[in-house]
């Protein structure tokens, strides 16, 4: 059973099914030893045992599903090795000081346009620094004396550089020719087969969203609200479905960040501007996407933990606007708005792992077709009605890999709605917004 099986607790059938990852890694779901080792950690620095509280720090970070964190001692001096994406974050600690570098590019050429790009980047980060190492790659670096690298100072410095250098090889070898990447050995490539599914996946669903945008009988001017559903809906749901690295997977942050930011556009400019942004996905060469589709292995996540009353919040002040979209004949809105809830969640946060894993299963009954192409047999739609027995099977499986942590958590499965994909996406998502999470 693969890492995500135990997660989502879907091993429904005797089927070996296919172990892909989804959505955002998150550093959310620690351990109970993990917290105890980061009590610890802190305890030792305030008492001056700063090797100790190393150790104990590189505990906490380890996941215990991957192997993200190496840690090796010798001649007084912790050497350490971190994965985040396609990099390696390496380092030590001694007595005196902690250092850590990154590998980002390799420049054939020091040019001023892709320098003054890196000066800008400085700019901006509050740990961490661009710089040229002895290999004559352009690295992020951090160091610290010991005496003022406390835990937090030293989780939060290695998080940037370490989220910092795996976003930005892909872009500015993208934007600058005259840069290459400097070490890829640590990526999983996955199948052509897999990627072509992928890529199928993403250009059919960007340009099934334009279409109705140009072709729909919701009109843009009238509409703004039911347009930006959709758009947002494809965005999340490319970036949970498909993990892409690189230009898309910033791309689609970027079409984020232009929806949610304040300046002064209104809700028609901003949608023409997320619409021009997809048109120009669909201008990419396949190539181009085939290089952006691998498995890496992460250390830190960039999702907020949100408890579960966020993600009430959340439903209650968005499903609600369906009822019109569906009860007029507009289901690809309708269907867009619970999938637009799903999918801000999962981009934005890391939510309680029972509601992790069962907004999959929404996705894994909504995008059906597209599970069973990668070759996932749970059998969750059949023709093109929810199966209740799998499905109930599937929440009953949740339920139990975590009653546990969360003893209350028994969501009510009577009011779930079998008669159709809409039926059930409004059901499912009020059913997970009573659902009690209390621990």
């Amino acid at each position: 059973m693969g890492f995500f099986d135990k997660i989502f607790g879907l091993d429904l059938e005797d089927v070996v099914q296919p172990n892909i990852p989804f959505g955002r890694y998150t550093d959310s779901y620690k351990s109970a030893a993990q917290y105890d080792a980061w009590d610890q950690s802190l305890e030792a620095f305030e008492k001056k045992r700063y090797l100790d509280s190393y150790r104990l720090f590189f505990q906490y970070l380890q996941d215990n599903y991957i192997n993200n964190v190496r840690v090796e001692e010798a001649d007084g001096q912790i050497n350490f090795e971190l994965l985040q994406g396609s990099k390696k974050i390496t380092g030590y600690a001694n007595k005196k000081v902690v250092r850590v570098a990154a590998k980002v590019v390799q420049a054939d050429d020091l040019n001023i346009g892709f320098m003054r790009r890196l000066m800008e980047e400085n700019y901006k980060m509050e740990y961490g620094r661009f710089a040229l190492d002895k290999d004559q790659d352009i690295a992020i670096v951090f160091n610290t004396y010991v005496l003022d690298g406390s835990p937090y100072k030293l989780y939060y410095a290695l998080k940037e550089v370490a989220t910092k250098a795996d976003k930005m090889d892909d872009l500015l070898i993208e934007e600058f020719d005259v840069l290459h990447h400097s070490d890829n050995s640590i990526v999983e490539q996955i199948e052509p087969s897999e990627k072509e599914i992928k890529y199928t996946f993403l250009r059919r669903n960007i340009e099934e969203v334009i279409q109705e945008i140009d072709g729909g009988s919701i009109k843009q001017e009238k509409y703004p609200g039911a347009i930006a559903y959709l758009l947002l809906n494809l965005a999340y749901k490319i970036d949970y479905l498909v993990i892409p690295e690189g230009y898309l997977m910033e791309t689609l942050e970027r079409i984020h960040r232009l929806y949610f930011s304040k300046d002064g556009k209104n809700n028609i400019q901003k949608n023409i501007v997320l619409y021009k942004e997809f048109k120009h996905l669909l201008t990419r060469p396949k190539e181009a996407y085939y290089k952006e589709l691998y498995r890496v292995t992460k250390t830190f996540g960039i999702t907020k933990p949100a408890a579960h009353d966020r993600v009430v919040s959340f439903i209650d002040g968005e499903l609600h606007h369906m009822d019109w979209y569906w009860e007029n004949g507009h289901e690809t809105i309708a269907k867009a708005i619970p999938g637009y809830i799903v999918g801000y969640c999962l981009f934005q946060f890391a939510v309680p792992k029972p509601v992790r894993a069962l907004f999959h299963l929404y996705y894994q009954v909504t995008e059906a077709d597209y599970f069973r192409d990668l070759g996932f047999e749970y059998h969750f739609v059949e023709g093109q009605q929810p199966n209740k027995r799998v499905i109930r099977k599937a929440i009953r499986r949740i339920i139990e890999n975590n009653k546990i942590q969360y003893p209350r958590f028994n969501p009510e499965l009577g009011n779930l709605d079998y008669t159709s994909i809409l039926g059930f996406a409004k059901s499912f998502l009020l059913m997970i917004r009573n659902s009690d999470l209390t621990k």
